[in-house]
């Protein structure tokens, strides 16, 4: 027997609804993000894909799907990233940007001395850009995102020691 749509469901999905989530994971493709959601007119819709990762021979997981080279050699595995004592993760969804504005001087390189509350790169999140400052000084080892690369909240930007 086949099922039939639920009509309430039905009801609420126009033909412009459907056009928006084509949109939503045609959006997902082109930016890596995992997942979207938003709301309108009290109806929610969220987009997202399955992320598979394969494990190397190594023990890590690596997805399948490939990323842009890091700025700086980084530790092999991705957990190693995210639990290293320096690590500044991101704190949105966003696009990293390494500099003020496209040509001008980036805000730190590998190498750099920062200080405590000095910027280190903006995420534009929702056309707004935002300053993320470092939570300490040290020496900037290793910058783990490309100029221009979509994040997600809680990915390893920069590493501090």
């Amino acid at each position: 027997m086949a099922r039939q749509p639920d009509d309430t469901l039905a009801a609420k999905l126009s033909n412009d609804d459907g056009t928006l989530i084509r949109e939503l994971a045609k959006l997902l493709d082109e930016t890596s993000l995992s997942e979207i959601e938003i709301e309108r007119a009290g109806l929610r819709v969220r987009v997202a894909r399955n992320i598979s990762v394969a494990a190397t021979g190594m023990g890590g997981v690596v997805p399948l799907a490939a990323a842009p080279a890091p700025a700086a050699s980084v530790p092999a595995s991705a957990n190693d990233l995210a639990n290293h004592p320096g690590v500044v993760p991101s704190p949105m969804v966003g696009t990293a940007y390494w500099a003020p504005e496209p040509g001008a001087k980036p805000f730190i390189e590998v190498g750099s001395r920062v200080a405590a509350g000095q910027p280190l790169l903006i995420i534009e999140a929702m056309k707004t850009m935002n300053q993320i400052p470092s939570p300490r000084a040290g020496t900037v080892t290793h910058i783990l995102v490309e100029d221009g690369q979509p994040v997600e909240f809680g990915e390893p930007l920069v590493i501090i020691e």
